[in-house]
């Protein structure tokens, strides 16, 4: 394993296991102290945790579908997961946070999904539907990942062959 790839797996498995132990804590202490449907503000009129549960995708999405969410997310971690592997040599170091922490967030929310047959939400903005920080993992590491994507498309649109 070259230095570049020994680099990456460890800023990808930490990225990824941060994601999950910090979901995963949260969501204990939501479950263990709130009642569901409880809200506690925190921020009077832009945040308030409320324990909610969700069936669906990430932000309420697609609620009720939660074997096929499932089989979705699983699939996607693997194919995350073979990604990584693949490319662990030719991208930066940025990739690899954005892919840990989506690969994180995933598991955070299938561990929710086999232990308690649904995904704990907690973030409450009013205006958004609520959700946790797996998927707040999940949508960093997508921007993160896309940014990188395209600032590397940009440069190699710079560079002309001599």
């Amino acid at each position: 394993m070259s230095s570049r790839s020994g680099r990456n797996t460890i800023i990808f498995v930490l990225a990824a296991i941060s994601a999950i132990v910090l979901d995963q804590i949260i969501k204990a202490m939501i479950v263990t102290f709130m009642s569901p449907g409880q809200t506690v503000n925190l921020i009077p009129h832009v945040l308030q945790l409320t324990y909610t549960t969700n069936t669906g995708a990430a932000f309420g999405l697609l609620r009720g579908s939660g074997q096929i969410v499932f089989l979705a997310a699983l699939i996607i971690v693997v194919l995350s997961l073979a990604w990584f592997f693949w490319s662990r040599n030719r991208m930066g170091a940025w990739s690899f946070v954005g892919l840990g922490l989506m690969i994180g967030g995933a598991i955070g929310n299938l561990a929710d999904r086999v232990v308690r047959g649904k995904v704990v939400d907690f973030i409450n903005f009013g205006w958004w539907p609520v959700f946790n920080i797996a998927d707040l993992a999940i949508v960093a590491g997508v921007i993160i990942v896309f940014i990188e994507f395209a600032r590397k498309f940009l440069s190699a649109e710079g560079e002309t062959e001599p």
